[in-house]
This record gives structure tokens, C-alpha cells and sequence, in this order.
């Protein structure tokens, strides 16, 4: 293990994740508090909808709920996947990156990718329908979440990186060991 030291670069990391962190948890509680506000409201935004001329079902309210419920669940999945960035930098500012915790980590982060990557998909769904009944018309909606090409290579990196850091723990055991 070598002897931590301070570097820049990781303070600003650190300081950086802590405030995104923060901010994410913001946002997940004011969409869970939506939700109930939404409830309570229907009527008032159904009827504001109507008298826009929009085709406002009561199915819309549900979908609401549903997509405020979703957008919190991939925000929180993004707050997990910064809290485990987050140790991995601390471990790189203690000295000692080469942790099975690490490998751990980044094959959780990597799976928490692919995840988000996947709910997202019915969260686009229920926007762009939503959406649909709230533009004008001639207006083409489309919500831009699920599948993405750098999301799919996030994933790969991760699952890559998770296995470099295992081999890397392995060896650097190995070495000790002859040591």
C-alpha cells in the first residue's frame, strides 16, 4: 500500500461527486413529492388540458405518476453509481486502488449502467405519449431517453475495468506473496 498524498484532481473529484450527489437527492425528492401533488391536482390539470383543447384522459394522470416515479428511480440509480465512484476515488486517495472492493464497484457501476440503460426505456414511452397529448398539433414528440451508443460503452468500460482491477488485485497479492 503506498502513502496517500494530496492531488488536486481528487479534491476537485471528491468535492465535485459530493455536489452532484446533493443535487441528485434534490431532485428525487421534489419528483416523489410531485407524485401526490399530481394526485391531488388531476382534476385542476385535466381540465386546464381540456380547456387548452388537448385530448386529456384521466389514463394520463397515472402515466404522470409513473413517469415521475421512473425519472426518481434512474436518479437515484445515477446517486448510487456516484456513491460508488465516489470510494473508488477515495480508495485511489488513501493509495491502495487495487482493492477487491474496486473491482467489486465497478462491475456494480457497470451493471448499474446497463440498468438505467433498460428503464429508461418505458420512462420514453410514457413521456412521449404524454407529450403527444399535450403538443400542438403538427408538433413531432419524442422523448430522447433509452438505448444509447456511449451508454452501451459505458457499460463495456465498466465490466472491462472491473476485470483489469480484479487481475490487478491478483497480482499485486501474488506479488506479495513472494515477496
Amino acid at each position: 500500500m503506498t502513502k496517500p498524498h494530496k492531488d488536486p484532481l481528487l479534491a476537485v473529484a471528491r468535492f465535485v461527486l459530493i455536489f452532484f450527489i446533493g443535487v441528485l437527492s434534490l431532485a428525487v425528492t421534489a419528483l416523489i413529492v410531485l407524485v401526490p401533488v399530481l394526485l391531488f391536482k388531476q382534476a385542476d390539470l385535466l381540465a386546464a388540458l381540456v380547456a387548452d383543447g388537448k385530448n386529456a384522459t384521466t389514463s394520463l394522470i397515472p402515466a404522470g405518476c409513473f413517469v415521475l416515479v421512473g425519472a426518481a428511480g434512474l436518479i437515484a440509480l445515477a446517486i448510487y453509481f456516484l456513491v460508488l465512484l465516489r470510494r473508488i476515488v477515495n480508495s485511489v486517495g488513501e493509495g491502495d486502488p487495487f482493492i477487491p472492493e474496486n473491482a467489486q464497484r465497478l462491475a456494480r457501476m457497470g451493471w448499474i449502467a446497463l440498468w438505467g440503460q433498460l428503464a429508461s426505456l418505458p420512462v420514453a414511452v410514457a413521456i412521449t405519449w404524454i407529450a403527444s397529448i399535450a403538443a400542438d398539433a403538427g408538433d413531432n414528440v419524442r422523448a430522447n431517453l433509452g438505448f444509447s451508443g456511449g451508454g452501451i460503452i459505458l457499460v463495456l468500460i465498466l465490466f472491462i475495468l472491473a476485470r483489469v482491477f480484479r487481475h490487478g488485485t491478483h497480482l499485486r497479492e501474488e506479488l506479495e506473496g513472494t515477496v
